[in-house]
């Protein structure tokens, strides 16, 4: 995997066409309708949040943004369709954090993510609550770890299922801290919940949106969340980073691309409406209700976040043993 060079590998398709005929290309943009292929079936928190942009770009390029579903094996039909589209920047992607997962699994793919797609922007990042259920007595991330030390193997963390954000901040957390907890994997949040509620497994990295009342009732006891620093939504919790573990971070999120070679000018454009639409106050309001906050960076910046997620994914993947489904 490249290292410090991946983010201008990702650039290059900016450079194919000249300035001027970007220029041109942007200054008729968008000429018809968009599509905006979401990498999830309708109902989950991309689904939501990509009507939500699709809405806010709508207003901004004065052209209809038509939401198109195509959900299943892990984002990769969405992509598929993506890369194969014209790169005009009237087809555009919104994926789910296991982009950026998918290369630490070694799965055989049609397409290459950094050479067949341009990055946008990250458009939100959901943390995770650390909580525990009413058999652990643990008050602190420090004597959780303690605790799981002195008993290698005993403790459990539910996750709403392998690979999602609360399986991998489990692993990370297992990695980070030198502890060896037990993935108790489940199909869906909610049952993961009643379980850890019932005493049946230790702890989770659950959802904020999905623990936040469990806590609030006093039925789960939320020790940190996995933000890089506090997080807005619950800043009385402190970040496991701040904890004596630096980098640690996962997070639900969501970014926008488009295909390879879509002119730079074109991707600029989206670049701004697409920022100005998740900072937006109704943006704002529906991402906090779904338990995340808007980013909006630069195309280079969202690259360079995706390349760091693949990294720290691999090493984790390769750890834990962790294989695709």
């Amino acid at each position: 995997m490249a290292g410090n060079g991946a983010t201008s590998v990702w650039t290059v398709g900016f450079c194919a066409l000249t300035l001027s005929a970007s220029l041109n290309a942007a200054a008729a943009f968008p000429e018809r309708p968009v599509r905006l292929i979401v990498a999830q079936s309708p109902g989950g928190n991309a689904d939501i949040i990509g009507r939500a942009l699709a809405e806010g770009l709508s207003e901004r390029f004065g052209q209809t943004v038509i939401v198109d579903n195509r959900g299943g094996a892990r984002g990769i039909i969405a992509i598929e369709l993506t890369v194969r589209a014209p790169a005009d920047g009237h087809t555009l992607l919104l994926v789910a954090s296991s982009f950026g997962v998918n290369p630490a699994l070694k799965r055989k793919l049609s397409y290459d993510q950094q050479r067949d797609l341009a990055p946008i922007t990250l458009v939100a990042t959901a943390p995770n609550i650390l909580v525990v259920g009413p058999a652990l007595t643990v008050k602190s991330v420090a004597e959780l770890i303690h605790f799981a030390k002195s008993r290698p193997g005993e403790l459990t963390f539910g996750s709403s299922g392998n690979l999602g954000s609360p399986h991998l901040a489990g692993e990370l957390f297992n990695l980070m801290a030198g502890v060896k907890m037990v993935h108790v994997p489940y199909k869906g949040a909610a049952a993961s919940l009643t379980d850890l509620i019932a005493g049946r497994i230790s702890m989770s990295f659950a959802s904020l949106p999905s623990a936040i009342g469990h806590v609030r009732s006093g039925r789960l006891r939320a020790l940190a969340v996995t933000s890089e620093k506090r997080f807005s939504l619950v800043p009385e919790l402190p970040a496991i980073a701040e904890l004596g573990f630096p980098g640690f971070e996962t997070s639900a999120w969501q970014g926008l691309l488009a295909p390879a070679n879509t002119p730079r000018a074109i991707v600029n454009r989206i670049n701004a409406d697409a920022a100005a639409s998740v900072t937006s106050p109704t943006m704002r309001n529906l991402l906090a209700a779904n338990g995340a906050e808007g980013v909006g960076n630069s195309p280079a910046a969202f690259a360079d976040y995706v390349q760091k997620q693949i990294v720290k994914w691999t090493k984790v993947v390769q750890a834990a043993g962790i294989q695709a489904e």
